[in-house]
């Protein structure tokens, strides 16, 4: 062959592959942003852009997977009608704002979780507390332990949820632990599974990753749900791994995780615990009735006034339902919007509805933390503040430690609480779970903890951002190319 011929033939080639994603990506009728960054990803860097999208271009959870997921609103609707007296959703509507009811009726039809009501919780902020409460919460167990988490970090008071958990095996109590397999990596290689196992515990690892996997499906879909429940009459959920501050990613400079995490009580612990049956038996072949008949769970009596709504997303699993909620939610707002979450990097859809607030009037807050983790996440964020700015949407800079928490309330009496970043890969790619409360008992108390955030917090001055370097806004702008698929 001649070899003057190879780079035309390269090229030639290089058009091919990319002619050809391209138009499975049309096909496949992504987001338009989503569609756009993966066709300018696959022309501009022959190769490497068309294996990128070979391998996480498509939310691809495997064929045995979807079929499971595919059953498994079926189940959800099982498990409810089972286990949800229908007394628990008659909802005085008249006592909330008109939007509850469609908030309602949108996360039922697209997820099949209807919201109940009799709850009450307490939002626990102190780390310290909250693993202390978790493991004291274990050892009371005397019926079973349900849990899942996306990390779980050895050290400091982890230790001491991993020391109740065997305590609560040791003496015959039925625990299901699920931990995510990559999120928890360092920990599966460690020795604490194992000793988990030998107290009787049944651990197993969420989503395994690995060659297979990368071929039939894809390891960076994660599962980023915290859900504990304790013999079907006590559960916790929010954005806290099951890791110490003190002990977990020391050295990323970006001080210690600030979360909040939410126990409740009555009837909202059925529905956050048939989220985690699911997710159980996705990764084993255990019957369902076996499941709900040793979780203990049954027709739970109403404890507070609390009216939620428990809605899981994932991929295949619920499609845009968390999504279709969270716009509900920010368009609902009438006076005051605030929001904070850790990564921020917007759905279109969701930064309009938030630049349309501030337009129509509403008071917005945004919460971010002044420093993230990942490099790539911090300057494709920054690449929104200046339109959200522009419309009066007031950006507020964390500065004690990457704050963690996930929450929205509107006008105090609308809420969100759970494990969903606004950014996409928690929108389109993760299994998160979030807990929209509707009432002000629950927003007034959630929007004094986001105040209290506010207040450790440094307002953004527009003019000041405006005159950062050049550079900066060349790379913020560049990454944001690419946020769809980051």
């Amino acid at each position: 062959m001649d070899t003057s011929l190879i780079p035309e033939l390269a090229t030639v080639l290089h058009a091919i592959i990319a002619m050809t994603i391209s138009a499975r990506v049309i096909m496949r009728k992504p987001a338009v942003g989503v569609a756009l960054a993966w066709m300018f990803l696959v022309a501009a860097i022959p190769g490497l852009g068309a294996t990128f999208y070979l391998l996480i271009g498509e939310r691809r959870v495997g064929a045995r997977r979807a079929r499971r997921i595919a059953n498994l609103r079926t189940d959800y609707e099982r498990l409810s009608t089972a286990i949800i007296d229908r007394g628990m959703t008659n909802i005085d509507w008249e006592a909330h704002r008109p939007e509850s009811r469609g908030m309602d009726r949108l996360g039922t039809k697209l997820v099949g979780i209807p919201t109940v009501a009799g709850s009450t919780g307490r939002l626990l902020t102190d780390a310290e507390e909250i693993l202390q409460t978790i493991a004291a919460d274990i050892d009371g167990a005397e019926k079973s332990v349900l849990m899942e988490f996306y990390i779980w970090n050895e050290g400091g008071l982890a230790d001491e949820v991993l020391n109740a958990l065997i305590r609560a095996g040791e003496r015959g109590v039925p625990c299901r632990v699920l931990i995510d397999a990559v999120g928890a990596r360092p920990w599966w290689k460690g020795t604490q599974p194992e000793r988990l196992r030998q107290a009787g515990v049944n651990v197993r690892a969420a989503l395994p990753a690995g060659l297979w996997q990368i071929v039939f499906g894809r390891n960076d879909l994660r599962l980023h749900r915290k859900i504990v429940v304790i013999d079907g009459e006590v559960a916790w959920t929010g954005s806290m791994n099951l890791v110490d501050p003190r002990y977990f990613k020391q050295d990323a400079d970006v001080g210690q995780w600030v979360d909040a995490m939410l126990r409740v009580e009555g009837t909202v612990v059925v529905p956050l615990a048939v989220v985690m049956i699911g997710d159980w038996m996705l990764e084993t072949d255990e019957p369902i009735d076996e499941i709900v008949r040793c979780a203990g769970l049954k027709f739970v009596e109403p404890k507070g006034e609390g009216d939620a709504q428990v809605v899981p997303s994932g991929p295949v699993e619920t499609d845009d339902g968390l999504l279709q909620m969270l716009l509900a939610l920010v368009n609902a707002a009438r006076d005051e919007l605030v929001l904070t979450t850790p990564y921020f990097v917007p759905d279109e859809s969701l930064m309009r509805a938030i630049r349309g607030a501030a337009c129509r009037g509403v008071t917005v807050h945004l919460i971010l933390p002044e420093k993230v983790d990942s490099m790539l996440t911090r300057y494709a964020s920054r690449s929104y503040y200046e339109e959200l700015m522009d419309v009066g949407v007031n950006i507020h800079l964390y500065r004690k430690g990457l704050l963690h928490t996930k929450s929205v309330t509107a006008d105090h009496s609308l809420s969100m609480f759970g494990t969903v970043n606004l950014d996409m890969r928690s929108l389109w790619l993760n299994y998160e779970v979030s807990l929209f409360v509707y009432g002000t008992a629950f927003g007034e108390h959630l929007h004094a903890l986001q105040q209290s955030y506010i207040n450790d917090s440094d307002l953004l001055d527009p003019n000041k951002w405006s005159q950062r370097p050049y550079r900066e806004k060349l790379l913020e702008n560049a990454l944001r190319l690419v946020s769809p698929v980051l």
